[in-house]
């Protein structure tokens, strides 16, 4: 009766066949690198997001990278599903808010998608997982008597303070988001019929009025503040309407600061972000009478139900001024 021999491997085949495996990490660790590059550069080119949103979707990414490499599980490329759950774990141990992992998970799932759609991977690791229910907070907002107070601070004999009311008027006046605000250019308006041309995001274009102060702003501030402000720069000076001190293209960082300045010249203690003044234009129109319909155009919205928490802004301060009436409890006499 034959005896059946048990080959084992040599020490020789041991080591190529860990060499073989360590090659394949090496690669799948660079097409993991060069996966991020190639849909940064989708979100730039194609979706016509800010630098801000553009980097956050990468940190999120890069996040779960790094998550892989410290527990030893691979890469983006072969990741499966039961590391997507590790990772959404490990982030609720670390007691993240619902919000933040509903953000992360919601950038991944995009992430992957965009992968199979260049056949990079073939299956989404996190697309069966559920998102934590996040309870929706209403959009904070600014007084019209705040909005005047901010305003009227603002030294408009300077170049800069020219610059700085023409940014707070188009941000309240107009509702553009930063990065659109910061990528305007002058074919962008047209003085006679009262519009801005925006360019939104993944490159929709749309059409929203100027009021009369925001058109008087914006006139003094391209006709003397930036005609000013591009003196070093004359010769190289940007195709872009606002720029900062040295005559450069303002960035959506630029205008984060330049907001925060004008709120300590106003002495307000108020915390107040660009994006802020987006939700007064909205929650302010809507008090006034405005249909929900002209306000989602006028903010690029795709979905009116993104405009509609705005309403609910309305009622609540509509509920808050009833406070005040005769026959509401507490005030009757």
């Amino acid at each position: 009766m034959a005896v059946k021999k048990t080959v084992r491997p040599t020490g020789k085949k041991v080591v190529q066949a860990v060499k073989k495996k360590e090659e394949i990490l090496i690669d799948n660790e660079t097409l993991s690198k060069q996966a991020i590059e190639k849909y940064k550069e989708y979100l730039i080119t194609e979706r016509n997001y800010s630098e801000y949103t553009v980097n956050s979707y990468i940190d999120d990414i890069c996040g779960f990278k790094d998550f892989l490499t410290e527990e030893g599980l691979g890469t983006l490329i072969t990741a499966r599903t039961v590391h997507a759950r590790n990772y959404m774990t490990r982030m609720f141990n670390m007691d993240y808010k619902k919000k933040s992992i509903a953000r992360k998970l919601s950038s991944l799932k995009t992430f992957y998608r965009f992968l199979i759609t260049e056949k990079i991977v073939s299956k989404n690791p996190f697309e069966l997982i559920e998102s934590p229910k996040v309870e929706k907070s209403l959009p904070h907002f600014l007084y019209k008597e705040e909005i005047e107070k901010i305003f009227n601070s603002i030294d408009t004999t300077t170049a800069i303070g020219k610059r700085n009311i023409a940014i707070m008027e188009i941000l309240y006046g107009s509702g553009l988001r930063v990065s659109e605000l910061c990528s305007l250019k002058m074919d962008n308006l047209d003085f006679s019929n009262e519009m801005i041309k925006v360019i939104g995001k993944g490159n929709k274009e749309r059409y929203v009025p100027m009021n009369t102060r925001t058109i008087d702003a914006l006139q003094t501030y391209i006709h003397i503040g930036r005609t000013e402000l591009i003196l070093k720069c004359e010769s190289s000076a940007p195709l872009e309407i606002f720029v900062n001190r040295s005559g450069g293209a303002l960035t959506p960082r630029g205008v984060r600061v330049i907001i925060n300045k004008v709120l300590d010249d106003a002495a307000e203690s108020i915390h107040v972000y660009p994006h802020m003044l987006r939700h007064t234009f909205a929650t302010h129109l809507l008090d006034g009478g405005a249909d929900l319909r002209s306000v989602q155009e006028m903010l690029g919205h795709s979905n009116l139900s993104t405009t509609q928490i705005y309403t609910h802004v309305s009622t609540e301060q509509l509920k808050k001024s009833m406070e005040n009436h005769p026959r509401q409890s507490g005030n009757r006499k």
